[in-house]
């Protein structure tokens, strides 16, 4: 087994958590990134959700592939496995990523199942920072999820209006 992508979008991009001997730019096509996930845990409770990232249908979604050598392929994946699917929300997929120069490459990714319970749907700007606002989980407050995401993908030159739209409605009331 050789060398395989793993392709991050959200705290995959600040915090990997696995080895890696390469990471490169790169975009992933019929997917967009979302603030699409109620968390009852990490970033929220069941009694004041919060949200975090997915990836959804629709658009493309820049972010960043990290290539894993293949010795190290079951470890990689366990750790993936046990971050991403716990609740089972996220479904793990092989797709598709241009990497920056044109390479197409195969990765391991995480979409959201649009048929789970935590799935929020699509939401505007200021809806979705209606529910991150005031959200605290295990792993802090929800807003801190929001604005350290936004904060690497600007500090890598990654654009996204709509994240970048619900962070600046995080900083002014209504």
């Amino acid at each position: 087994m050789g060398d395989f992508w793993v392709f991050g979008y959200g705290s995959l991009i600040w915090r990997p958590g696995f080895a890696h001997v390469e990471t490169r730019r790169a975009r992933l096509y019929g997917f967009r990134r979302s603030l699409c996930v109620r968390s009852y845990r990490h970033r929220g409770t069941e009694q004041r959700p919060g949200l975090v990232l997915g990836l959804d249908r629709g658009g493309s979604c820049v972010g960043l592939a990290f290539r894993v050598p293949g010795g190290l392929r079951d470890e990689v994946v366990t750790y993936l496995r046990e971050r991403e699917l716990v609740t089972h929300v996220y479904l793990e997929r092989m797709l598709p990523v241009s990497l920056d120069g044109g390479e197409r490459v195969s990765a391991l990714t995480y979409v959201v199942d649009r048929k789970h319970a935590q799935y929020a749907g699509s939401l505007d700007a200021e809806e979705a920072a209606g529910i991150v606002s005031g959200a605290v989980g295990y792993s802090g407050p929800n807003e801190d999820y929001v604005l350290n995401t936004v904060a690497h993908l600007k500090g890598l030159r990654i654009r996204d209006p709509w994240l970048e739209d619900v962070a600046s409605r995080l900083h002014s009331p209504g």
